[in-house]
């Protein structure tokens, strides 16, 4: 049984991990709830990822979870993506005369 790697975004400022990983353990047993919070302030950025223990609870958590208000905020909730080491951002390297 894998685990499955949730993108959840759009989330208050104000929801705590703890929040999220009670949110996501009504789908079943969440592994970890992370919230990304900026490196200088480190106030929450809005989003965050929950990985879910099985593929199965984390298409169950995206199912009743994406599209859901929480407050007063529409959650997405996706499969994250593999992270990739490319930390270009995706801005083209080299310079354009």
């Amino acid at each position: 049984m894998s685990s499955m790697n949730l993108y959840v975004g759009n989330l208050s400022f104000s929801t705590t991990e703890s929040d999220l990983q009670n949110l996501f353990a009504q789908y079943g047993q969440v592994e970890t709830a992370k919230i990304i919070t900026d490196r200088y302030s480190g106030q929450s950025r809005g989003f965050g990822f929950v990985e879910m223990s099985s593929r199965s609870e984390g298409e169950q958590a995206m199912a009743g979870l994406n599209g859901k208000e929480i407050d007063s905020r529409q959650l997405k909730v996706n499969e994250a993506k593999p992270r990739t080491d490319d930390r270009s951002g995706g801005r083209g390297g080299g310079r354009r005369y």
